[in-house]
């Protein structure tokens, strides 16, 4: 039997901005979470106030900003996942100051930098 959630699945809202790997959206879809809408790019703060007033879960990458100003109309806001490498682009103190989780995958982007790295290497004109 599966344990239940203390909140229904399908009333928590995920937003992920930023075009998020789509297997996120596949995990969450697997274990039972609907309200999930995904965005290509990231928001303008007055947008993303708007947005994140009946957010539950955010995914984001290093162009969306939770300043706290952001931060400040997340009322509902239970965790930040910033899917890139730090989390400067999240204003901590408020998150921290509500409640809210922050994570990051800091070596999420490992890979694709070391073959950025050793395509410039290969493609270095000696001339």
């Amino acid at each position: 039997m599966e344990s239940g959630t203390s909140y229904p699945k399908d009333k928590i809202n995920i937003l992920l901005l930023e075009g998020v790997h789509p297997q996120a959206l596949k995990l969450f879809r697997n274990h039972g979470y609907t309200s999930i809408e995904v965005l290509k790019g990231s928001l303008p703060e007055e947008e993303l106030i708007a947005k994140i007033k009946s957010v539950h879960l955010i995914g984001i990458r290093s162009k969306t900003q939770l300043t706290a100003a952001v931060m400040s109309k997340a009322e509902k806001l239970l965790a930040a996942g910033a899917f890139c490498i730090g989390t400067n682009q999240i204003a901590m103190g408020e998150a921290t100051s509500h409640g809210v989780a922050v994570f990051n995958s800091p070596y999420s982007n490992t890979r694709s930098v070391a073959e950025m790295v050793i395509g410039h290497c290969i493609g270095i004109n000696p001339d």
